[in-house]
């Protein structure tokens, strides 16, 4: 029971720690974020210990929000400062007659949406570093870690932290209203939002964690959140139509990159009867009505490959030269290394295993890379020389951070003739 409890306090706190955090912070104002987290933070100590004795309710996520909704109501009714709170529900929690019913209406599952989405774009506060904009929604309202947070950035954890501590300092001692800007300025923090959804389907799908290969619930919060956006036509644009598309073309495989025991199935091994369909439709339709606009983002780009794997009957169908050009327009748009690793396998593909080798060793700062080793050692192991595979196997498996990835290596290891 105890391992049980556990398990679903954590998948709970991924799923609704920063909607919860988003409502409480509408509730007790934005200055009184910490509060907010404090609450969060309380109701799942809380959520432990009671269900450890009581067992996990029925609906354990109406409990939490239960439990949280309390204990706003008890701070509130300790700081009986509504003046400082938002216009919209300032009036309500004057009076202690309207005060739990106000609560509750916020507490609906339409606010509740609405709540996170409003706080992810006052985090995009132009004030506030571009980079520590993403680290605060991905933190506070996607419950991500620092670690995993650092690892989307190919930064370390300390480096993450103090990007926090800064923005957190910056709107304390600037007192930075962190307040959901009007219609007409919400597309000029839309990249900010956009790229931080990015960033946790992203940890979803190439997961972070060291014992699990994809994590489908932030996979499918991530599109959650797009969706969201075409909820409200200043935010239902092409770009998000664009990035909507990438991510369910990306979710269509999920089933099909796990093995029965949990191991990691490459692309190439892949069975595509097992890759969903209605997604890939999904994606599709996404994908057309993202081309209506004028401008061409990177998510077009990148959804425009992630339609070519989809479309090819077979690995060896895939249109290799296709994708080579897709990413040499993606390199114009958004440079660096991991575009460049991908351009550079698309190559070995398109070409030969050679050309594949020469691409990768012109990367810059890359060749340290447990990725680009891996790579690298397929394209040697194509091409029939072995020694050179095992060695950067053996390289790249001293640097992979995850189990999946070590049983990888370690049976493309096996699998390669001795001597």
């Amino acid at each position: 029971m105890q391992e049980s409890v556990h398990e679903k306090v954590g998948h709970l706190f991924r799923h609704e720690a920063g909607r919860m955090a988003a409502v409480l912070t509408r509730l007790l104002g934005v200055q009184a974020w910490e509060e907010a987290e404090d609450i969060v933070q309380d109701t799942l100590l809380q959520a432990l210990g009671s269900w450890k004795l009581k067992g996990i309710p029925d609906n354990p996520s109406a409990w939490l929000y239960t439990v949280a909704r309390r204990k706003a109501v008890d701070k509130l009714r300790q700081r009986r400062m509504q003046e400082q709170h938002h216009a919209v529900i300032g009036q309500a929690l004057h009076s202690e007659y309207t005060l739990s019913p106000a609560v509750q209406q916020l507490f609906l599952d339409h606010e509740i949406e609405d709540s996170q989405l409003r706080m992810i774009f006052a985090c995009c506060h132009p004030s506030i570093a571009y980079e520590a904009q993403l680290a605060l929604i991905l933190k506070t309202l996607c419950g991500l870690s620092v670690g995993e947070i650092a690892q989307s950035f190919r930064t370390n954890e300390e480096t993450i932290g103090k990007r926090l501590y800064r923005a957190r300092e910056k709107i304390r001692e600037e007192k930075i209203a962190l307040e959901v800007p009007l219609p007409a300025a919400l597309p000029a923090r839309l990249d900010a939002v956009l790229h931080a959804i990015y960033l946790l389907f992203n940890e979803g799908y190439h997961s972070a964690h060291p014992d699990k290969l994809i994590r489908h619930e932030l996979c499918a919060e991530a599109i959650r959140l797009a969706l969201l956006l075409l909820k409200n036509p200043v935010t239902a644009l092409p770009v998000v139509y664009a990035l909507l598309a990438l991510m369910c073309f990306q979710a269509s495989r999920e089933e099909a990159r796990t093995a029965e025991d949990g191991s990691m199935v490459l692309l190439k091994n892949q069975d595509r009867s097992r890759w969903n369909g209605a997604l890939i439709k999904k994606a599709e339709h996404f994908l057309e009505i993202s081309a209506t606009g004028n401008e061409i983002s990177a998510y077009h780009v990148e959804a425009s490959i992630a339609s070519c794997h989809a479309r090819a009957a077979t690995f060896e169908a895939i249109a290799w030269n296709r994708i080579v050009q897709l990413y040499n327009i993606l390199e114009t748009i958004k440079p660096g290394p991991i575009v460049a690793l991908n351009r550079a396998i698309a190559i070995g593909y398109a070409s030969t295993p050679a050309a594949g080798v020469e691409a990768l060793k012109a990367i810059p700062h890359m060749q340290d890379d447990y990725l680009c080793l891996s790579a690298l050692g397929d394209f040697y192991a194509a091409d029939q020389a072995f020694v050179e595979a095992r060695s950067s196997y053996e390289r790249a498996l001293t640097q992979v951070p995850t189990t999946a990835g070590r049983t990888l290596l370690q049976r493309k290891l096996a699998a390669l003739p001795l001597g």
